[in-house]
């Protein structure tokens, strides 16, 4: 019996015909355009009535906020994914300028609903909250009061919203332009490539070393040939949230980024200094490796090569299998629900130019589908990117039942999930391995996943927390940008480099993301967050699938600190969670050591 073959190409058709050209998805956005108009007057109504709303009126409103967001992230989600797939789709460039404004136009209106929330006191909203359709959605409720009463009145943050549109979310789009029109021409095999960034920066992973830098030269000139733009692009996203928060009397520019991660600095200062405080074992790793590479010291464009001169190549077929494999040792549901993910085409994997870099997963909820966008050409780490997107798409499967509201969980929980689905994967690769050469070369996949998440991502904090200090007092030149990172860089590796990439700033598409601020440590918080649920499902076996969906389907209705204490029975504030987490870490590296001695 030959095995499934598994399409490379996702099917967007499903939800529009057409593409970019659609007449089915125009008629979306003007439904949706309707309902977000229906919303806000009936939010508004209230709010300008004599009389006060009650949990009727309140269920009502929320009844139609969520088909209203449905609609609204079912149009995001396609507009993703059509940019992704084509970055030169001019149509799907505009047609994310409309979904932008219905973005705005929908976030007033939630102004005006939250602001309604904030009207009660607290008598009056304990009384809400006895109703019984609402007191689910206490948590989140109230979480939206609490906010809306530390913001400026409706009709200011509704202007901010407004002014976002151009002078925000524009920024953001304007970095998707630079990118699509950035090409890498690389001479390998005889002849020049014109490269997407996606395609060359899977080349960092070629055993050439030759060919390696031979990217890495022409990435870093790429990029900086565009600093001007970039610059003056994150200059902008920057000080229009700066500004927003010196209107709202916010000082601290993390203050956002934690409440919406639903964590307490406390927890992400703890997290840090203990990341901090034993990064010796990574430094050892990276020296290593430079020992069995035979070089000096490693420069960035050699953190990801392999140790083998054999390029490990996985076809797509093999690699989809072995997640599948894997997944069903764990528990039925995350097996059952990759698969249907492979076999009914919500992955785009091909790999081809014109595609977006990088991997994400997004989610349609009025067809309750996901889809998943990456390029594979055969590495060990694209393994780990299609298990990682595919954990993320299991964390909305588990959460399917609940409403929409219970289903808006943080960043750094969805990490969590991903990253538990790569841990899966990345320990049965290592256990399954045929020959020491490949149990070597998976075993170092999992150590380099530490090094990201506990130095790359690092650099990424250091630079932007410095970056947003010298922006409030006013423009920072590509140059000082280049300088912050590399100094970002050459800390959060303890000097372990001989060659570092000060344009990193421009290259990441993280720091001009204007629907989340801090696209960093939200990483790493779930990198170790997973560890220790990770640690406790191998302890308990083949039944804790359960347990995993229990916690999966809190994550958006309770801190992080309250579900740690709930279902892994840890403090976050203090050391002890996170010393076990990175010990975990750790203990790669030893393995790894002890095993390249000999060598």
């Amino acid at each position: 019996m030959t095995a499934t073959a598994y399409s490379t190409v996702w099917d967007l058709d499903t939800f529009f015909k057409g593409g970019s050209d659609s007449k089915e998805f125009e008629q979306h956005l003007q439904t949706t355009r309707e309902h977000i108009q229906s919303f806000y007057n009936q939010v508004h109504k209230w709010q300008t009535s004599n009389s006060a709303a009650d949990a009727k009126d309140i269920n009502a409103m929320i009844d139609l906020f969520q088909q209203t967001a449905k609609k609204l992230r079912q149009a995001g989600a396609f507009v993703n994914c059509l940019q992704a797939q084509n970055t030169e789709d001019r149509k799907a460039k505009a047609l994310r300028g409309s979904t932008t404004e219905l973005s705005a136009e929908f976030q007033t209106a939630l102004t005006v609903f939250d602001q309604l929330l904030a009207s009660f006191d607290e008598a009056g909203w304990k009384n809400i909250l006895k109703d019984e359709s609402l007191s689910e959605l206490a948590f989140v409720l109230t979480e939206r009061r609490e906010r809306a009463a530390e913001k400026r009145s409706q009709e200011e943050e509704s202007v901010i919203n407004a002014l976002a549109i151009d002078g925000y979310h524009g920024w953001g789009q304007m970095y998707d332009v630079i990118v699509g029109n950035i090409k890498i021409s690389v001479r390998e095999d005889g002849e020049e490539k014109q490269l997407s960034v996606g395609q060359a920066a899977n080349k960092f992973s070629s055993p050439d070393r030759s060919l390696r830098k031979q990217v890495f030269d022409k990435w870093e000139k790429a990029w900086s040939g565009q600093a001007d733009y970039l610059s003056k692009t994150l200059n902008h996203l920057a000080g229009f949230r700066l500004n927003v928060y010196k209107l709202r009397g916010w000082e601290d520019f993390l203050k956002e980024p934690l409440s919406l991660n639903r964590m307490k600095k406390e927890t992400l200062d703890t997290m840090w200094e203990v990341i901090s405080k034993n990064k010796a074992p990574l430094v050892r790793y990276i020296e290593r490796k430079a020992e069995l590479l035979g070089i000096d010291k490693l420069s960035w464009y050699d953190l990801d090569a392999p140790l083998s001169k054999t390029e490990m190549k996985v076809s797509y077929q093999e690699g989809a299998r072995f997640i599948l494999e894997q997944f069903s040792q764990f528990g039925e549901e995350m097996s059952a629900f990759s698969e249907k993910a492979f076999e009914d085409k919500w992955i785009e994997a091909e790999d081809r130019p014109g595609k977006s870099p990088g991997g994400f997963h997004t989610y349609f909820p009025e067809s309750s589908q996901s889809r998943i966008f990456m390029t594979y050409s055969g590495t060990p780490s694209n393994i780990s990117t299609l298990a990682h997107e595919l954990g993320h798409g299991f964390h909305t499967y588990a959460m399917k039942e609940l409403h929409l509201l219970n289903r808006s969980y943080a960043m750094n929980v969805a990490e969590t999930a991903s990253t538990f689905a790569e841990m899966i994967v990345a320990d049965a690769s290592v256990k399954n391995a045929k020959t020491e050469e490949e149990k070597l070369a998976l075993l170092e996949e999992k150590v380099q996943r530490s090094v990201a998440l506990l130095m790359n991502i690092h650099a990424r904090f250091l630079f932007e927390s410095r970056f947003y200090a010298e922006r409030k007092k006013g423009n920072v030149s590509a140059e000082r940008l280049n300088e912050l990172m590399a100094e970002a860089q050459k800390e959060a590796y303890g000097n372990a480099l001989d060659e570092y990439h000060p344009s990193f700033w421009a290259s990441k598409l993280h720091f001009y993301i204007t629907g989340v601020p801090f696209y960093n440590f939200p990483y790493t918080f779930g990198y170790l967050f997973s560890l220790g649920i990770y640690a406790q499902a191998i302890e308990e076996g083949k039944g804790y699938e359960e347990k995993y969906i229990a916690l999966l389907k809190d994550t958006a209705s309770m801190t992080v600190e309250d579900l740690a204490m709930k279902h892994l029975k840890a403090d976050l504030t203090k050391p002890e969670f996170w010393k076990s987490a990175v010990q975990l870490c750790i203990d790669d590296v030893e393995e790894f050591l002890a095993l390249t001695e000999k060598k």
